[in-house]
């Protein structure tokens, strides 16, 4: 297995070993061992795994603090963009995004660890996605931000994307800091 660090401290990719022969192909999406020798200590409690459309973006979305999660990223069958925000106020890189295509013939994963909004836009028709998670799904704790928010300026490499009616209503980055100000809300901090 080889980790890549990216321009976003924590935010590592992950190229499993991939054994090919004349039958195919074999590689361990995960092995805990590996992971907690490489410092990815995350205990992780669920898989999920979704099917979508060409143009469908799925995001921005994290969850607060204590149900904040940490995320092993990949895509099954198809392609494509994958994007996290550093939304951690007290790190260098607050407020900037990394994406990365991953796809099924590349087979890269990646590490987004709590303190990341997550979304990724689907670049070939049935893509499947999947990932595992460090913490439970809390509907209270759930947040997002807007995937077209100007200021942050992702390009999806989608045209007419399709979203969620959901997704549409999530506040911009600004309004999202401003309503943690307000509330008092304690951010999520950097590991």
């Amino acid at each position: 297995m080889k980790l890549s660090s990216t321009p976003l401290e924590g935010l590592l990719i992950v190229e499993p070993s991939v054994y090919k022969d004349e039958r195919g192909s074999f590689f361990e999406s995960y092995q805990e061992k590996k992971f907690q020798d490489a410092g990815i200590s995350a205990h992780f409690i669920q898989d999920n795994q979704s099917t979508s459309k060409l143009n469908v973006i799925r995001g921005l979305h994290f969850q607060m603090a204590p149900f904040a999660q940490g995320k092993l990223v990949r895509v099954v069958k198809g392609r494509a963009l994958d994007v996290a925000l550093d939304i951690r106020p007290d790190s260098k890189t607050f407020g900037r995004y990394y994406s990365i295509e991953l796809n099924s013939s590349e087979i890269k994963m990646l590490w987004i660890p709590p303190g990341f909004a997550h979304g990724f836009s689907v670049l070939e028709e049935n893509t499947i996605f999947s990932y595992k998670v460090d913490a439970p799904y809390s509907k209270e704790h759930e947040r997002g931000i807007r995937f077209d928010d100007p200021e942050i300026g992702i390009d999806w490499k989608v045209i007419n994307p399709i979203v969620s009616d959901k997704d549409k209503l999530l506040p911009t980055f600004r309004e999202y800091i401003h309503h943690l100000k307000k509330e008092g809300i304690p951010p999520i901090k950097s590991s």
